[in-house]
């Protein structure tokens, strides 16, 4: 191998680039011409050309050597930063993701960038503030001579930094009286990122009980260096106030937070909690902004200038100056987990990242997943438990009611319509929960038994009334609904409960009650969930009838009944973990009630009442189900106990996929079979979905240093197969699901 000052007449170094294409690997180019190599660094982005593309890459290394030789390397079109866009931490954060998710790491520092960034916006826009001469215009003499230029400076007087093109403004900044200025020397560059304040101001929180303020000083007291501290409260104990206090003595020292929740829904609601407690610049990171409003949320992190960063998922790759507390709330939530594309756990990489960052990372939850509680036996996160909630608030009292004994209207029990009424009539809210959305999950002929089923998909159609429409909740594939049995021209039932038939019960029910459901499908516009949410909050909304999108977060004082329409989803479940959801579930929504003075009630509405997870956690409380459930994981080989990882593959055509899986399981080295256990191929529990068949291959070890080892090895072998050319694959590490 020849270094490149042996080779080529300009001895600059070799840029490594992170290329965003599906290719585990690195890509060597030479640099732009008449860019030094002072200014190649990395984490900056280039555009280069690949193939007959050119596409935007990030810097990864730039060594002096090259594999190839400098004859067949291609020169890189263009530098588009002029620093890097990560700092330090977050871009080692980024390498080691890529190498632990086994992902193209083109495609990795593509998800850490907005999408404007990704197709070549500028990371900083021009910055300018007033000169020392511009400081000393006369006011009165420019307004009367040039008002069109006063207008400018009295935007800059007042706001001191903006941008060209800043909203503050307007028009003005694209007019001659803009470049005036600049020519005069009125306006002069400023530095693109702004000094933190060496503190932030912060109002007065409500008093925190005895155990919230134990807990409170055990998170401040881990100020300053790293420490993965669980969270661990009852519903409704506070736990928000809590880690509020490890938030502002971070804003008091002049650092910033980054929140992570796990649903579009809760940004808000937390975003006013925020502003009212912190006198401090608060913004949002989720994919309900738009491109530009996520760009300018991104840069207002990166260059210091927003104190705390509320996000979804994606929130934990925005870069931060100076990071002083990392939150994850709802931390067992899956939605953290990414199930396309680059599978990262937005919860796992949290803790990653505060270890590099060197700052305290507090996972907070009423029901921690078994990760987290295994961690916490095992010494790695601290435990923080909060057992009560303030004030006088009591737990809600549960209770199940045995459908086999009680006659139903469309799903609603005779004691729990009761229950309902007698709520109402007290002037309370009640809110119940069915996570099922639509009217009916299937529409069913009593003559010869036909089934509504969707073409693409092994699943039934879901019946939408109000839509007059049968719809695939896994493709969205969508017809109209058949007057009568295609088959026998009988005539078709709708067969089950979703919300939108609970709500039309509860209407003929309860006439005179304002009701209000509140699931995707009838929370589609911008803003139309917060303003459901504070229908709700202000008494508008007496009886809620909604998905999982009410299990969390939400705090409404006047609800005093909660009523599980059906516990016995999950509980029969394929999935290893849908005992643990069902359980994280049904404790979630029932904290809802009874949050305030008012006590509240839960009834749990089941055919299997005598089922041992009910029972224990009905009898218990999640704790007592979360040790059993370890024990059972430990016994069966499950996660947290074992690692996982799982080969998916999906093709249009049945046996394709098969032989993909079946070569890629010919690769793996036979001696590892005794550290790494295969299971499979095998079908995916919905094998066929949008028309294409889907299957997997499960890799199992007690040894997560065995399982990667095996998988630095084939990952880059199943990517040359010739039978991964006919497949969509995909490789995920510690999966939720086992689709």
């Amino acid at each position: 191998m020849k270094s490149l000052s042996e080779t080529d007449n300009n001895p600059n170094v070799v840029l490594r680039v992170a290329a965003p294409v599906p290719l585990r690997r690195l890509f060597d180019y030479l640099p732009p011409a008449g860019v030094t190599a002072d200014l190649l660094l990395p984490g900056c982005r280039v555009r280069i050309p690949f193939g007959k593309r050119h596409l935007i890459g990030v810097i990864v290394g730039t060594p002096f050597e090259s594999e190839l030789p400098a004859t067949k390397l291609k020169r890189a079109d263009s530098l588009l930063d002029q620093e890097p866009l990560f700092g330090e931490a977050l871009f080692e954060l980024l390498v080691w993701s890529a190498s632990y998710y086994h992902h193209p790491p083109g495609e990795v520092f593509a998800t850490a960038l907005p999408k404007l960034l990704r197709t070549g916006s500028p990371a900083c826009t021009a910055r300018f503030r007033l000169s020392a001469a511009g400081k000393e215009v006369d006011p009165a003499v420019l307004e009367k001579r040039a008002p069109r230029q006063f207008e400018v400076w009295q935007s800059f007087r007042q706001s001191e930094v903006l941008t060209r093109d800043g909203a503050t403004l307007g028009q003005a900044a694209r007019t001659r009286a803009f470049a005036a200025l600049h020519e005069k020397g009125w306006l002069e560059s400023a530095p693109a990122r702004s000094e933190l304040p060496t503190a932030y101001s912060v109002r007065p929180g409500p008093e925190l009980n005895a155990d919230q303020r134990a807990a409170a000083d055990t998170l401040t007291d881990s100020s300053g260096s790293y420490r993965a501290i669980l969270l661990n409260g009852v519903t409704g104990s506070g736990k928000t106030e809590v880690y509020f206090e490890a938030i502002a003595k971070a804003l008091q020292r002049g650092e910033q937070a980054l929140v992570l929740v796990p649903e579009i829904g809760l940004t808000p609601q937390l975003i006013q909690r925020f502003r009212g407690r912190f006198d401090a610049p608060v913004v949002a990171m989720h994919s309900g902004l738009s491109d530009g409003e996520r760009l300018a949320a991104w840069r207002d992190a990166r260059d210091g200038r927003a104190a705390v960063v509320v996000g979804t998922r994606s929130a934990v790759f925005v870069p931060m100056v100076r990071p002083g507390v990392i939150v994850v709330d709802e931390e067992h939530d899956s939605s953290y987990k990414q199930q396309d594309g680059f599978r990262y756990s937005a919860r796992d990489l949290a803790v990653a990242r505060a270890r590099r960052e060197d700052v305290p990372v507090v996972l907070a939850s009423a029901t921690p997943s078994l990760e987290t509680l295994y961690n916490a036996q095992q010494g790695r996160y601290l435990r923080v438990d909060l057992s009560e909630r303030p004030g006088s608030a009591e737990p809600p009292s549960v209770r199940m009611i045995d459908l086999r004994q009680h006659a139903t209207q469309q799903g609603l029990s005779t004691p729990l319509i009761a229950a309902v009424r007698e709520h109402l009539d007290a002037g309370n809210q009640v809110l119940l929960f069915l996570n099922r959305r639509g009217y009916a999950p299937t529409l069913f002929c009593t003559e010869c038994g036909w089934v509504a089923e969707c073409r693409r998909c092994d699943a039934r159609l879901v019946l939408h009334q109000r839509r007059a429409e049968l719809r695939c909740h896994h493709c969205n594939a969508q017809q109209a609904i058949p007057d009568v049995c295609p088959n026998c021209d009988a005539e078709l039932k709708p067969v089950g409960q979703g919300t939108e038939r609970i709500e039309e019960t509860l209407v003929s029910l309860f006439p005179d009650t304002p009701i209000s459901r509140l699931d995707s499908d009838s929370l589609q516009r911008r803003g139309e969930l917060e303003r459901a949410l504070e229908d709700i909050r202000v008494g508008n909304t007496r009886l809620i009838v909604g998905t999982q999108m009410l299990t969390k977060g939400h705090d409404f004082p006047d609800l005093t009944l909660v009523g599980i329409i059906d516990a016995d989803q999950g509980l029969f479940g394929t999935d290893f973990r849908s005992n643990e959801r069902l359980a994280q579930l049904t404790v979630q929504v029932s904290g809802r009630a009874g949050r305030a003075e008012k006590p509240g009630t839960v009834l749990v509405q089941t055919r299997y009442p005598e089922h041992p997870l009910l029972e224990k956690l009905v009898g218990d409380g999640y704790d007592a189900f979360a040790t059993a459930a370890l024990a059972e994981r430990e016994d069966v080989g499950w996660p947290p106990q074992q690692h996982l990882a799982l080969l998916h593959a999906e093709a249009t055509k049945h046996d394709v996929v098969y032989d993909f899986l079946h070569a890629a399981r010919r690769a793996v080295p036979r001696q590892t079979n005794d550290a790494v256990r295969l299971l499979g191929p095998a079908p995916a529990p919905m094998e066929r979905r949008a028309g294409r068949f889907r299957a997997q291959l499960l890799l199992q070890s007690s040894s997560r240093k065995a399982l990667h080892s095996l998988l630095d090895r084939c990952a880059v072998v199943w990517e040359s197969l010739s039978e991964a050319r006919r497949v969509r694959w995909a490789l995920d590490v510690d999966p939720y699901d086992l689709f």
